[in-house]
């Protein structure tokens, strides 16, 4: 009787080990694509900052406004 008891801890440890194990996975799958996501907004947002300095200077307006309005700095309007 008393090995029963004991097999029977044994088994629910290794479920509960088995259980946090994949609790992690889950978690740790859902950090990612939560980041994932908010680099490729970031990275939408940068693009697209860079289009309409694109077509701000087209329309020469001055550097310093358009860093102000994108958040650009002037070297990567330069670049543009």
């Amino acid at each position: 009787m008393a090995s029963q008891v004991l097999m029977s801890i044994t088994k629910d440890e290794v479920e509960r080990a088995r259980l946090m194990s994949e609790y992690k996975y889950v978690v740790d799958t859902q950090s990612k694509v939560v980041q994932a996501k908010r680099e490729g907004m970031r990275e939408g947002m940068q693009k697209g900052m860079q289009e309409i300095a694109r077509r701000m200077k087209k329309r020469n307006v001055p550097v310093d406004q358009i860093a102000e309005d994108t958040g650009l700095s002037p070297d990567d309007i330069a670049k543009l």
